[in-house]
């Protein structure tokens, strides 16, 4: 069962090598990140399910490696500490995505060992159906399940961001921040996914997926942290 989720953003400039001389521009949004974590090792887990949007869905075991090499830095992570076992039967990728790589650093950054970890790439064009059914499952994955999911609101609030302006998008995130701050299960699963793909909403999949795995939890929710710098929506949020 669902006892605590946090929701972070998921781009790779919230690690600051990547950011390089922008990294206090996400100052903010990484301690609220922090504190996000804080709630989630609160909960005492059983298990730590960490989902986030991929071009591809499947599944990452403890300590799988991601790499920020193709934003030109040398860094290497891994989603949670490496648990020196054998892999799961259940693992597909070898290498974390974009999405998953930034969780691992997040991760690696709050030093987490209060439970074990397992990573999910939600395919970002997976229908709402789905994400509700592919949550249910992960909700039932462990008697205590936390969950830390990654992703990103419209792409689209300025002229230069990298969808453009689009008028929509200020009330698309508006409407995703208070169902966020409000762990509004039936708001998220509502989320229009065409829509959400004409703003490149990344985060509309990992979210619908979480309120698969809520649904009956009956948390209450806390918007942490809500921007757009660099005109792309960023949240953070606790459930518990």
């Amino acid at each position: 069962m669902l006892v605590a989720a946090a929701v972070c953003p998921a781009p790779p400039l919230l690690v600051p090598e990547v950011a390089a001389g922008a990294a206090a521009e996400l100052g903010d949004a990484r301690t609220a990140c922090s504190d996000a974590l804080a709630v989630l090792a609160a909960s005492r887990p059983d298990l730590l399910v960490v989902v986030g949007a991929a071009q591809e869905g499947g599944g990452y075991d403890q300590g799988t490696p991601g790499s920020f090499a193709g934003f030109g830095v040398d860094l290497t992570v891994t989603l949670g500490p490496e648990p020196g076992g054998p892999p799961s039967a259940h693992a597909t990728g070898t290498t974390l995505p974009a999405s998953l790589a930034v969780a691992g650093w997040l991760l690696g950054r709050a030093r987490w060992a209060v439970a074990p970890v397992a990573g999910v790439a939600v395919a970002e064009d997976l229908p709402s159906s789905g994400c509700g059914l592919l949550g249910a499952d992960l909700g039932r994955s462990a008697e205590r399940v936390a969950m830390l999911v990654l992703g990103d609101g419209s792409a689209c609030r300025t002229l230069k961001a990298p969808g453009y302006l689009d008028e929509r998008a200020a009330g698309f995130d508006a409407a995703a921040a208070r169902a966020l701050g409000a762990a509004d299960v039936a708001a998220l699963a509502a989320i229009d996914a065409g829509l959400a793909a004409e703003l490149q909403a990344a985060g509309r999949a990992p979210w619908q997926v979480l309120a698969g795995a809520a649904e009956g939890a009956d948390l209450a929710g806390r918007l942490l942290y809500e921007d757009a710098p660099y005109g792309v929506g960023y949240f953070v949020a606790v459930w518990s």
